[in-house]
């Protein structure tokens, strides 16, 4: 069905989005950074703009700011107004939300404040604790519109499984965040609500799919966002921002009654997690959903309990050093030795883990997601005339499959998944150590590669993207010289495009991929990786 025209609908959205921002929450134009200063991460400090109660609340973790929540040593509507202007702020310097409810979850902070007043006790778990969620979480009046025009005006009915059982925890929501179309973009741009940038370095990408979310944690403009994952969408975000994210195995989050870019698509599952500054607000974060048994909410949903999990005394541990079809840039590279390098000295056996199924498993992905010729985006775009984006180019061209094909398609996916299993319990390995992506970040446009996650979504392992103590050093980490013969024409690309000077002191993050359905085992082991690193 026509829904009117791309452009007027994408700027009347914006228009209203600019507009929900109260007037007390707009940055004065004379404290504005300019627009050549790339990091705006310090500018809540240096502004003289926030005081020094919104600065204390908003820089703690989430597992500092709870137990507070919890004695009422600090209000949920002070802990709530102060992210609320935290993320204004954070949306007027790198435009990373599509959502703003801020009036809604000072209703709700109050009320929470008041509960507890009155019977001592907290709601739940996240009693009075701001989340921060991706575009696609359907919250009640809100849009969803997943960067397509034709969902602009088109608020939601009902609210997310997800979304209900964390506000049952206690949980405040405040913003939605920005995504690219159809969440099918590794970073995140579409043509309504433009580009999130990188607030370390707004010349760089924060990634995508959850690049509005990852972006808005490293401000600090949230202690607790929620992302997705299809083909990296979480890991990719997490690694160009340097944060922590959780791959979970589909089943162990709710999914259900959120909104798809592609619906009705399930033979590579979305799943969603947590992007956290921390390892220990992952792990609070994950506990907190699992114990709230979602196997009751969402028919998908596994009912396996959050495990207590022990260890070997040394972890056996597969690495990947790349992936057979684009090598990491050198400071990538140089994170993985360093890493491997700590691992080996405290006595972790290292082993290499052969490259040989990657390039089988992109494949797959690739071809799950075209299998529909493109036409649930194309749909999409027809209904108000909107371009498809050049990002999204082998949507254009896609050939859509038959059902027997389909089926043989999946049959495909689970001989891979088979093999892979095989190779990996012959190997006799814990985990695997590798990069979240080729790059530690990269300007913004040129992600070209999302090899390193998508397998893994095609395998539907746990996975954990974490930042390393390296950051790019432009002096040591030098192009691959003339004597380099790349692997593929993609990785001719990724490094003729590499330019240490543009990510010099940008963090480096690898990931960690345990087995399906592993997510305690994973997050204990990147505990020990942790420790090791530092």
């Amino acid at each position: 069905m026509s829904k009117g025209n791309w452009e007027e609908l994408a700027a009347k959205k914006r228009q209203e989005l600019a507009n929900s921002i109260p007037q007390e929450w707009r940055i004065p134009s004379h404290l504005l950074p300019p627009a050549d200063q790339d990091d705006v991460t310090g500018f809540p400090e240096a502004s003289g703009w926030f005081t020094a109660d919104e600065l204390a609340i908003t820089n703690q973790t989430a597992v500092q700011l709870l137990p507070k929540l919890a004695s009422g040593e600090l209000t949920s509507e002070a802990v709530t107004r102060a992210f609320c202007k935290r993320a204004a702020a954070a949306h007027q310097l790198i435009n990373c939300l599509s959502e703003t409810c801020f009036d809604r979850a000072l209703e709700t902070a109050k009320k929470l404040d008041e509960h507890l007043a009155q019977t001592g006790k907290p709601i739940g778990p996240l009693h009075g604790l701001p989340v921060s969620l991706k575009d696609n979480f359907n919250l009640t009046g809100l849009d969803a519109t997943v960067g397509f025009a034709s969902h602009v005006g088109d608020p939601a009915a009902y609210d997310a499984v997800l979304a209900d059982l964390l506000r049952e925890a206690g949980a405040v929501f405040y913003v939605k965040t920005n995504v690219p179309t159809a969440m099918m973009i590794a970073e995140s741009v579409n043509n309504v609500f433009g580009r999130t940038v990188n607030p370390r370095n707004r010349k760089l990408t924060s990634g995508g799919s959850s690049g509005g979310e990852s972006a808005l944690i490293v401000f600090k403009g949230s202690p607790l966002g929620v992302g997705t994952d299809i083909g990296g969408s979480l890991r990719i975000p997490a690694a160009c921002a340097g944060i922590f994210t959780l791959r979970p195995s589909f089943g162990r989050f709710p999914t259900l009654r959120c909104r798809s870019g592609m619906p009705g698509q399930e033979a590579v599952q979305s799943v969603n997690g947590p992007l956290t500054r921390t390892l220990a607000d992952l792990e609070l974060y994950s506990k907190t959903v699992v114990d709230a048994e979602p196997w009751r909410v969402d028919p998908r949903c596994l009912p396996i309990p959050w495990r207590a999990v022990s260890l070997p005394q040394k972890l056996k541990i597969g690495v990947m050093w790349h992936d057979g079809t684009v090598v990491p840039t050198p400071p990538v590279t140089r994170a993985l030795r360093h890493a491997v390098a700590k691992l080996e000295a405290a006595g972790h056996e290292m082993v290499e883990w052969s490259p040989e199924d990657q390039a089988q498993g992109t494949e797959l992905l690739i071809r799950m997601f075209l299998a529909d010729g493109g036409k649930a985006i194309k749909r999409e775009l027809e209904r108000t005339g909107e371009p498809l984006r050049p990002e999204m180019e082998m949507y254009a061209n896609a050939r859509e499959l038959g059902g027997l094909e389909y089926w043989d398609l999946h049959l495909e996916r689970q001989q891979f998944q088979k093999r892979y299993l095989d190779r990996w319990l012959s190997a006799g390995i814990d985990a695997i150590l590798c990069p979240t992506t080729p790059y530690s970040t990269v300007e913004n446009g040129k992600v070209r590669y999302v090899g390193y996650t998508g397998v893994y979504n095609v395998l539907d392992y746990s996975c954990i993207s974490f930042p390393t103590s390296v950051t790019v050093d432009k002096a040591v980490d030098v192009v691959l010289g003339d004597t380099y013969k790349p692997l593929s024409d993609l990785d001719k690309v990724t490094q003729a495009e590499y330019n240490p000077e543009a990510v010099h002191g940008m963090p480096v993050s690898l990931q960690l991929v345990a087995q399906r359905l592993e997510e305690e085992r994973c997050v204990e082991m990147c505990k020990v990786v942790l420790d090791v690193l530092s």
